[in-house]
């Protein structure tokens, strides 16, 4: 399939995202929403997605968007798992994912992991450093619970820092904690939840609000609002669909007032951007 521009329709609801680049190396940086905490990474020489959920639904659970373009994944690098929640470790989809990319999980997870993928499963912690063809990675603390209920392991909930010619925070699920401050000053983009799959979020969350928060504190070159407007429990939208697709704009208005240095893109599942060096 030949390349082609990131697309969607106004309704919020297609995911038509742009093909793998031709060219690699230090003059490219693209980053791709595909709903809820899913983003595919592209730094440098690095390809790496985020907690892959690639199917219609989890249980009652249902994708509001439609599904995802398999091309995307070609030539991935790596597969970065946050924790081990069901709607971040998602066996079918990791599974679904061609070739043998390195599986990056929670210390306590690889050996689930390990069922559904052939590839190599790397076990971290907060603190961990890695080096992915040439570009840096840097495991950090999350404040979640990192348990896969209801009898499954425990490990910590991880974010993750790609460090190459641009500089990404993913903090995966989280609420504020004490340790975002060293990372202030220090990014091009962070990759903030704002909510979550239904009508509420439980503890261990960040809401618009609270991203803004985190926003005021990091300070980065863009925020971008995660977390919200893929899943939401079936029929529930119809009668309820403020939680559905609200928390992105509610986010980018806290920002405005709380930290209005830092600029918002909002993007809707499925939307590319290029992550442009300053000039």
């Amino acid at each position: 399939m030949p390349p082609r521009h990131a697309a969607t329709d106004p309704g919020w609801r297609a995911v038509r995202a742009a093909s793998p680049a031709e060219r690699r190396g230090p003059a490219h940086g693209r980053m791709t929403f595909l709903g809820h905490s899913t983003l595919l990474l592209e730094v440098d020489d690095l390809r790496i997605l985020t907690d892959p959920v690639l199917r219609d639904g989890l249980g009652p659970v249902r994708r509001q968007t439609r599904a995802i373009l398999p091309e995307l994944f070609a030539d991935l690098d790596a597969v970065f798992v946050s924790h081990g929640h069901h709607d971040h470790l998602d066996l079918p989809s990791l599974r679904a994912i061609p070739g043998r990319p390195t599986v990056i999980v929670p210390r306590g997870f690889g050996r689930l992991a390990g069922r559904a993928v052939e590839g190599p499963v790397e076990e971290v912690a907060p603190g961990d450093r890695l080096v992915i063809d040439r570009v840096h990675f840097e495991v950090t603390a999350a404040e979640h619970s990192g348990r896969r209920e209801p009898l499954g392991p425990t490990g910590p909930a991880l974010g993750c820092v790609v460090r190459g010619s641009r500089h990404i925070y993913f903090p995966g699920d989280t609420d504020l904690f004490a340790g975002m401050e060293a990372l202030a000053g220090t990014l091009d983009v962070a990759l903030l939840p704002v909510w979550g799959w239904g009508p509420s979020i439980g503890p261990g969350h960040l809401d618009p609000g609270r991203a803004a928060q985190a926003a005021a504190l990091l300070r980065p070159r863009l925020a971008v609002p995660i977390h919200w407007g893929t899943f939401y429990p079936a029929g529930l939208r119809r009668v309820r669909p403020e939680p559905l697709a609200a928390p992105g704009p509610q986010f980018a208005d806290a920002v405005e007032r709380l930290a209005p240095g830092v600029p918002v893109r909002i993007l809707a599942p499925g939307e590319s951007i290029e992550l442009d060096l300053p000039g």
